[in-house]
């Protein structure tokens, strides 16, 4: 028997019981729904996960910082704690570290017309600051060699509140009248003085305000208000013309945020709290960091996050597929039931087959088809209606989560494709012995049967 012929005389069964094929059909559909859900859901999870570990820094970097307290005093054990340029360079040695930056870190005042902001200025090497991959809104990043510029994130600007009001964003949740890109900024770097000479001590002496620089912004970072991520408090600038700048502005005097010496004087060479480190695979990330901490500093990365997240999604993952599992077995007994059913309806048109001399394979071959058919038809209608599902659940958590989760549910395609495949084989497996047991049914006994 041809093959082709095989197709429409499985195909034709299958039609002449229309109402128990549906209801066959629908099991089916109900199992593959399910458990693509099921599976949607926990790789949904996986995802944001994995999308919210890069917002807080990649899966590539390490967040390096030193034991040391920057007080007006120093010890020898601080000494050998703290991260200076050498230290850094030691770091970029290490096997599979592609940039070692130092950060730089100050807390400046910038006024604006009646709008005062504290900013959050990073000093970082120009080849890192290229490599953190920030989108660009508006002008370019912090170029080198041509003294101080900021760059901006996209929610500094809610750092600015009315100094004559006191109007914060937070509360008016109104964005202040700031422009960070065309109008001058006023920069204040000697913050200390600036509030000693508003204020007084009862001996009638007043402080001289400090100066006030205007910092030229380079550009802005892309992102509304409500878009988070790692860097969108901070303003970034070139390492070497922050420190130009601060030489210049502090001669002679302890920088803000720098450690002096027991006599209160301040060191020639600068610093850092931090280090940005970033490695060249994922693979590597946890040796590196292994090779930081025995130099006795802390380092941190998302790798070790991810580690404990992706434990975590992989038992949701088998527990929502063994849920949505169960409804798909389900359906196999019932589509197991409908062939056997199928086998005592047509036990003489089977004797018939085998009495011309039908090969017993091609009456295996046929019933097969028909589950195939079944698990076939089931899986394509289950995977359209679980993609409707996948839809209405990732408008709904959207919605409640104001933007919060973008796709709860994920279903890609290798999942449409093994979940198709998967409902054809659980099928054709539940036809598997009542194919068998017509194969076994002897030709004389099944023709006689009535």
């Amino acid at each position: 028997m041809k093959y082709f012929d095989l197709l429409r005389m499985s195909a034709s069964n299958l039609l002449r019981r229309k109402l128990r094929t549906a209801l066959t059909v629908l099991g089916v559909i109900i199992g593959t729904a399910s458990i693509v859900v099921m599976v949607s859901l926990g790789l949904g999870l996986r995802k944001s996960s994995l999308e919210q570990i890069e917002e807080y820094g990649g899966l590539t970097t390490i967040q390096v910082s030193s034991n040391a307290y920057y007080g007006d005093s120093s010890s020898s054990d601080s000494e050998q704690q703290r991260i200076d340029d050498k230290v850094v360079e030691s770091i970029a040695s290490i096997p599979h570290v592609e940039i070692a930056s130092p950060i730089l870190e100050m807390n400046l005042l910038a006024r604006q017309g009646v709008y005062e902001g504290w900013l959050w200025v990073r000093g970082m090497s120009q080849e890192a600051i290229q490599k953190m991959d920030m989108e660009i809104k508006e002008g370019e990043l912090p170029p080198a060699g041509e003294g101080l510029q900021f760059f901006y994130g996209n929610q500094v600007i809610t750092n600015f509140y009315n100094a004559k009001t006191n109007d914060y964003y937070w509360e008016a949740e109104e964005a202040p009248d700031v422009d960070l890109m065309n109008t001058p900024i006023f920069v204040i770097f000697d913050t200390d003085a600036y509030y000693q000479s508003r204020s007084s001590d009862g001996s009638g002496q007043t402080v001289s305000p400090p100066k006030k620089y205007i910092i030229p912004t380079s550009g802005l970072m892309a992102g509304d208000l409500e878009d988070y991520s790692e860097n969108c408090n901070y303003v970034f600038a070139d390492i070497d013309a922050l420190k130009a700048q601060l030489k210049k502005i502090f001669k002679n005097k302890v920088i803000p945020g720098q450690p002096s010496t027991k006599s209160g004087k301040p060191y020639k060479e600068f610093y850092y709290e931090q280090v940005y480190v970033r490695v060249d695979s994922m693979d590597h990330v946890q040796e590196v960091q292994q090779e930081i901490q025995n130099m006795g500093f802390n380092a941190y990365s998302n790798a070790e996050w991810m580690e404990q997240t992706q434990s975590q999604m992989g038992m949701i993952q088998m527990v929502l597929g063994g849920i949505g599992a169960v409804s798909l077995f389900v359906a196999a007994i019932g589509i197991a039931n409908t062939m056997m059913m199928s086998i005592y309806e047509r036990t003489k048109e089977i004797g018939i087959i085998k009495v011309l001399g039908c090969d017993l394979r091609n009456i295996r071959s046929m019933f097969l088809l028909e589950a195939g058919f079944i698990g076939f038809f089931g899986g394509l209608i289950g995977l359209i209606l679980s993609e409707i599902i996948s839809l209405v659940i990732n408008s709904v958590v959207h919605t409640a989560s104001e933007g919060y989760y973008e796709h709860l549910s994920f279903i890609p395609i290798w999942l449409v494709l093994i979940s198709l495949v998967f409902a054809v084989l659980v099928g054709m497996a539940a036809g598997f012995f009542p194919a068998l047991r017509a194969m076994k049914l002897s030709p004389l006994a099944a023709i006689r049967n009535e």
